[in-house]
């Protein structure tokens, strides 16, 4: 099968990502669990708003975007490497603006995601995959629109709620489960 996987929020850590760095430049206290909300994080890091959030994180001639050097959430690359073993296609879909993709793209080559295939846009359901994960509060609710044939898998994370038809799941394991159950029933 087809596997769509997100990368910020589910396979790499955003918010510890960007808090660290928060941190390290401006001596801040804050801490990953403050995050809340999907377009707030201005607020919590003292930026006048979101595109300011996005201007510092682009980087400047001293470091690198914020999307070089995230960390991986446990278990992701394990799973992730699983399901490729199963015969699964590991199909990254994931949204970045311009400047980060080539970050993104030596981010994915330093951690070796298993995949072959990776889209950057900012219409994932385009992006045709039998089983999708994401975080999202936008994007779930997209793909179970556009893609009802699909097993959309909401990855729960504090910024997003339930949406009717998706599966939620908690962690890895609950996603590979999720996979091999769907495998089976279409064998």
């Amino acid at each position: 099968m087809r596997l769509g996987i997100d990368l910020d929020g589910v396979v790499a850590d955003f918010n510890a990502g960007w808090i660290k760095l928060h941190r390290d430049e401006f001596g801040s206290d804050l801490h990953p669990e403050m995050v809340t909300t999907w377009d707030g994080l201005h607020q919590l890091g003292g930026f006048a708003d979101m595109n300011a959030f996005w201007a510092w994180a682009r980087g400047n001639d001293d470091r690198p975007s914020i999307f070089r050097h995230l960390e991986v959430y446990p278990d992701a690359l394990d799973t992730l490497h699983r399901l490729d073993r199963a015969g699964h296609d590991i199909v990254i879909v994931t949204t970045k603006p311009v400047w980060a993709r080539q970050d993104t793209l030596r981010w994915l080559a330093d951690n070796e995601l298993p995949t072959s295939e990776v889209h950057m846009t900012f219409t994932k359901h385009e992006v045709a995959c039998d089983v999708y994960l994401d975080d999202s509060p936008e994007v779930v609710p997209s793909l179970v629109r556009h893609r009802p044939e699909a097993t959309v898998c909401r990855f729960i994370r504090p910024w997003n709620h339930p949406v009717e038809g998706a599966t939620d799941v908690t962690s890895w394991a609950d996603f590979h489960q999720v996979v091999t159950e769907r495998s089976s029933r279409f064998r």
